[in-house]
């Protein structure tokens, strides 16, 4: 591999070389592992859409269920963090 330092084509280190398959690795894993969180949060969402039809009253604790939900996303910025997160407790109506 290879790299431009001042215009000066320059041969990557084994080091520098390490460094970046490590970094897109880990971007990658960090990717893959949050689509799959938003899928599975987006498909508990869609099991309670129905609770926020205009002729239904949603219940106080399906409206936090359901907003829990919708920030579960957040903080999480690293594989470990998606891993370690655990769902809320699903509400039934």
């Amino acid at each position: 591999m290879i790299k431009y330092v001042n215009g000066i084509e320059v041969t990557l280190t084994d080091a520098e070389i390490t460094e970046i398959n490590s970094t897109y690795t880990a971007e990658y894993s960090y990717n893959f592992n949050m689509q799959i969180f938003r899928a599975k949060r987006n498909a508990l969402l869609s099991k309670t859409d129905w609770t926020a039809n205009s002729d239904l009253t949603m219940s106080s604790a399906m409206t936090t269920y359901r907003q829990a939900l919708r920030d579960a996303t957040t903080g999480l910025d690293t594989v470990e963090k998606i891993e370690a997160y655990e769902f809320p407790t699903e509400v039934l109506s």
